[in-house]
């Protein structure tokens, strides 16, 4: 089973909005096939891993991290590959978690025979697939709220200088998210000071991500960088109803999609804008915002996950940036509170991450 994990995680960023699932088939104690999902529309793990065995599977056992499917979809159910390999015992880490699935695998395979063992580093495969299980349980996207920051909690200089807090090993995962996750979302506080690009860089990226900028007034530069590049990654912005129409059909004339929304607080709603890319199939966000798109994806609720790169520095001042542009609570009752955490060393940085 961790052989077949570690074959799902190749698929990061190319199966969305489909789960990650490794598979593996031992026969007399020997891996005769492997196969993962490697890009949606593609072979299921089950399917490639039996081709990979080239017949050699009856009677084998197949380890596979997601119970098997028994629908059609984009493939046939691979319960029936199961079933005509003539594998004789099924190993399954995590039961499917899609509510919408017309019969369970796992007791499909059973009534013809087959053996079934469920529960097998059932945590693992749990965490491997957070984005999927959200996004098919709840229909919104998995928002992970990254935030690069000194020891004191600061984010940028009181000139809004951020490049660069942390450390280059924090910067090439952050590239690395960015082409595995779905999309990456900015303020246009963040475009008007810094005028990121937002792609993926690192080496061979499975794709480049959707990039969104919440934009309440349409104050995105027609010059930006983000905009100059719509033919490079599509660019949304998530503005509200009072805009100049002129530079809207203007940046929608160079490619830029412009997504009118209602106003949460004289801001953009934002989980309306998440309920929307939950309808196009945007399983994932990774929430690089400022502090004020920060304050608001908390007190909107949107953020599911948080990723806190700290640097070992201190940048003082009263005037520099905290990573949340909100009064101060009166008590420590209204903290929010994070479970599920850890803390890694990253490069010369470390690493806090954690559940809302």
């Amino acid at each position: 089973m961790r052989m077949a994990l570690r074959l799902a995680r190749r698929g990061a960023g190319r199966v969305s909005p489909n789960p990650l699932v490794g598979a593996v088939i031992v026969k007399d104690d020997k891996v005769v096939g492997r196969g993962y999902h490697r890009a949606y529309g593609t072979d299921h793990a089950e399917v490639a891993a039996i081709r990979d065995a080239s017949g050699d599977t009856r009677g084998a056992t197949m380890y596979v991290t997601l119970e098997p499917c028994n629908h059609t979809g984009h493939t046939p159910p691979c319960t029936q590959a199961i079933l005509r390999a003539g594998i004789r015992r099924v190993v399954i880490g995590l039961r499917d978690p899609n509510p919408d699935v017309p019969g369970r695998g796992a007791e499909f395979l059973r009534s013809k025979g087959v053996e079934v063992t469920e529960g097998v580093l059932t945590e693992a495969c749990r965490v491997q697939n957070e984005v999927f299980i959200h996004y098919i349980t709840r229909k919104v996207p998995f928002v992970v709220m990254k935030i690069a920051a000194t020891l004191d909690g600061k984010i940028a200089t009181r000139t809004g200088n951020s490049q660069w807090i942390t450390g280059e090993k924090s910067l090439w995962m952050v590239h690395r998210l960015r082409g595995e996750l779905d999309a990456v979302m900015v303020g246009v506080g963040t475009v008007l000071s810094d005028d990121p690009l937002l792609t993926c860089r690192s080496p061979r990226p499975p794709r480049q991500p959707l990039r969104i900028v919440v934009d309440t007034s349409l104050k995105i530069p027609e010059a930006s960088r983000l905009v100059s590049s719509v033919e490079t990654a599509p660019v949304l912005i998530a503005t509200g109803p009072d805009i100049d129409l002129a530079k809207k059909r203007r940046l929608e004339g160079r490619g830029v999609e412009i997504l009118t929304l209602p106003l949460y607080n004289k801001k953009v709603d934002l989980r309306a804008l998440m309920s929307k890319l939950g309808e196009r199939k945007i399983t994932s966000v990774l929430l690089e915002g400022g502090s004020r798109l920060n304050a608001s994806a908390l007190a909107q609720g949107i953020a599911r996950k948080v990723m806190f790169f700290y640097a070992p520095k201190i940048l003082r001042g009263q005037e520099s940036l905290s990573m949340f542009a909100v009064p101060s609570p009166e008590s420590l009752r209204e903290a929010i509170p994070v479970h599920d955490w850890k803390v890694r060393r990253v490069g010369k940085d470390f690493l806090f991450e954690g559940y809302l």
